[in-house]
C-alpha cells in the first residue's frame, strides 16, 4: 500500500468433503483480504509492536495518524517503507476516532478489501484474538465484536470506577436502544464489506467512542448479524487514555439521538 495525505445435507460424502475443502481454502485467504485500521495519536511507544504482531498474522495494516506531535506518523512511514503490507494516512490534526475509521474504511473499500478491523494501537487489544474476530465476521456476513462481557471475556488493569463506567454504558445502550449485545462500546471489531456498504457510512455522525455504539445500532437496523467473540482486554500499556468527560457526555447524547431518530432503514 502506498502512503497518502488526507486535505470485508444432502450433498453426499464426496460433496461434503469438497465443501469443507472449499471453505478451508476461503478461510485461508481471508488474511490477504483483510485491512486492520489503526488510528493513532501519540502512539509512538506502542505502534511498532502492535503493527508487527498484526503483520505476523498476515493482515494488512493502515495507520491513520492525526498529526501526532510525538513522531508516530514518522515511525509509521518508516515501517511502511520496509513493508508493502503497511500503509499510512496522514491527517493534519486530531479529527476524531470515528472520522479516522471512516477514512480508513473508505481507503480499504476503494482497494478491494473484504474485511475491515478496528483495533487500538496502544496494546490494549491483543493480536492473539484477531483471527477469531476476523473469522467470526467473515462467517456471519456482518460484524464481529471482540467482547469483554460475554463468557470467556475479561478486563485487566482497570480500577473499579472504570469497570463500573463501562458496564453502565453498555447497560444504558441495551436499555435505551434494545441492543442485543453485551459490549456495544468495544473498539476491537471486524466488519465485512457487505456490512459497511449496507449501513451507509456517509450518514454516520458520531465521533469518539460514540462511533462504536452507532455502528452497532446501524448494523442491527439494517438486519445485519452482529456476533460477539470473547477477548481479554488489557488496560493501555502506553500512551494516555482518550476517554474524557466530554466523550462520556457525547456518548450519552448519541444514544438518545439514535433512540429517537431511529437510524437507517432496513436495506436487506
Amino acid at each position: 500500500m502506498r502512503t497518502e495525505d488526507v486535505p470485508a445435507d444432502g450433498v453426499g460424502e464426496a460433496g461434503a468433503d469438497l465443501e469443507v475443502g472449499l471453505k478451508a481454502a476461503l478461510e485461508a485467504g481471508v488474511s490477504g483480504r483483510t485491512l486492520v485500521v489503526l488510528p493513532t495519536y501519540n502512539e509512538r511507544e506502542s505502534l511498532e509492536v502492535v503493527v508487527r504482531a498484526v503483520r505476523g498474522l498476515g493482515y494488512d495494516v493502515l495507520v491513520v495518524d492525526d498529526g501526532s506531535p510525538d513522531g508516530t506518523g514518522e515511525l509509521a512511514e518508516r515501517l511502511a517503507s520496509a513493508d508493502p503490507g503497511i500503509g499510512v494516512l496522514h491527517r493534519p490534526a486530531k479529527l476524531g476516532l470515528g472520522s479516522a475509521y471512516l477514512a480508513g474504511f473508505a481507503h480499504g473499500l476503494g482497494r478491494g478489501y473484504e474485511l475491515f478491523v478496528e483495533m487500538d494501537a496502544d496494546g490494549s487489544h491483543l493480536a492473539e484474538h484477531l483471527e477469531a474476530i476476523v473469522t467470526a465476521a467473515w462467517r456471519s456476513g456482518g460484524m464481529a465484536i471482540g467482547s469483554r462481557y460475554v463468557p470467556g471475556g475479561s478486563v485487566e488493569g482497570w480500577p473499579p470506577h472504570r469497570r463500573l463506567l463501562s458496564w453502565g454504558a453498555n447497560l444504558y445502550c441495551r436499555a435505551v436502544l434494545g441492543l442485543p449485545v453485551r459490549d456495544a462500546t468495544s473498539g476491537y471489531r471486524c466488519y465485512t464489506r457487505r456490512a459497511l456498504e449496507r449501513i451507509g457510512l456517509d450518514g454516520v455522525r458520531s465521533q469518539g467512542y460514540s462511533f462504536q455504539i452507532e455502528m452497532v445500532h446501524r448494523c442491527l437496523r439494517c438486519g445485519l448479524p452482529v456476533v460477539e467473540v470473547p477477548i481479554r482486554f488489557v488496560d493501555r500499556v502506553a500512551g494516555a487514555s482518550k476517554v474524557s468527560a466530554g466523550e462520556i457526555h457525547r456518548a450519552f447524547l448519541t444514544v438518545l439521538r439514535l433512540r429517537f431518530a431511529g437510524g437507517p432503514a432496513d436495506r436487506r
